[in-house]
């Protein structure tokens, strides 16, 4: 198998297909070894796991994740595409190509029908280069439908994943980083500038490891409620927790005093300084 990740084998499938990098998908295409190595080194990919790769585009890392992973489930919205992952692809019979959009894709479906190998169950992780402009309702959707994920090892804008791991009382904070560090244990594992991709991209990019806690720090008493709550307080970041909480209609201004006052904090605090742990706790008394 000639391995895909270079300028000219990646011009050359593209052209022999008639194709070029399409805008309205966010598509670049990675044509560096090093990083797809780092990649599926960082999401540790071995023969017992079950990956699913969101947006293959014309396989490149596919080919690197079919080689170490058990199976790998590779999800294209991209219908031109298909044929030419059926190409790049035609070596490995542990790859299912779906042409599928994975914001509407069950996905609980899909790992329930592959989860097996000879007998034995695999462990199931994700594996994507994602479109910038898309990011976060993938990232959302895969926290959010409480999969039975190991991980999740995305390659995204490099502003992405700084808000990913954001702390609280800085810029980047903010409903992503607590969605993201309430489920897992974010951690940047490579920089990858733009000359590794085909079109080159305007920005740097990330490639971060999401590992799901088997024993979570924090655990809500009502989920759906604490992010009502987290939503409601980033609306509008200037606002002080207690404006947001009611100009959202989550709570009466006297309730969200009472409970700060409950927690110590200040009347005038914003829900920016709040720790994932002090949110669930404020849903808690709310």
């Amino acid at each position: 198998m000639a391995y895909l990740a270079s300028p000219t084998r990646t011009m050359a499938v593209l052209e022999r297909h008639g194709l070029r990098a399409q805008k309205k998908y966010g598509q670049n295409f990675l044509i560096d070894t090093h990083v797809l190595d780092h990649i599926c080194d960082g999401a540790e990919i071995g023969k017992d796991d079950l990956v699913l790769e969101i947006g293959p585009g014309i396989g490149t890392m596919t080919q690197y994740l079919a080689e170490r992973a058990g199976k790998v489930i590779a999800v294209e919205i991209d219908n031109k595409l298909i044929p030419v992952l059926a190409d790049t692809l035609s070596e490995y019979d542990n790859v299912t190509v779906l042409n599928q959009d994975i914001l509407k894709t069950d996905i609980t479906a899909l790992y329930e029908k592959e989860k097996y190998l000879e007998g034995k169950p695999l462990h199931f992780k994700v594996v994507a280069n994602l479109p910038y402009y898309i990011t976060t309702p993938i990232i959302m959707e895969l926290l959010e439908q409480k999969l039975p994920l190991t991980s999740i090892t995305v390659m995204v804008q490099t502003e992405v994943a700084e808000r990913m791991q954001a702390v609280p009382g800085t810029k980047d904070y903010g409903a992503l980083s607590l969605a993201v560090q309430y489920y897992t244990r974010p951690e940047v594992i490579a920089q990858v500038p733009p000359t590794c991709f085909i079109p080159r991209p305007n920005v740097g990019s990330s490639v971060i490891r999401l590992t799901r806690y088997t024993d979570p720090p924090v655990v809500a008493k009502d989920e759906k409620k604490m992010f009502a709550v987290i939503r409601a307080s980033f609306n509008q970041r200037r606002k002080t927790l207690i404006n947001g909480l009611a100009g959202g209609g989550v709570a009466e201004k006297e309730n969200v005093r009472q409970a700060l006052l409950q927690m110590g904090l200040p009347e005038d605090i914003r829900g920016e300084r709040l720790s994932v742990e002090q949110f669930a706790r404020l849903a808690e008394l709310l």
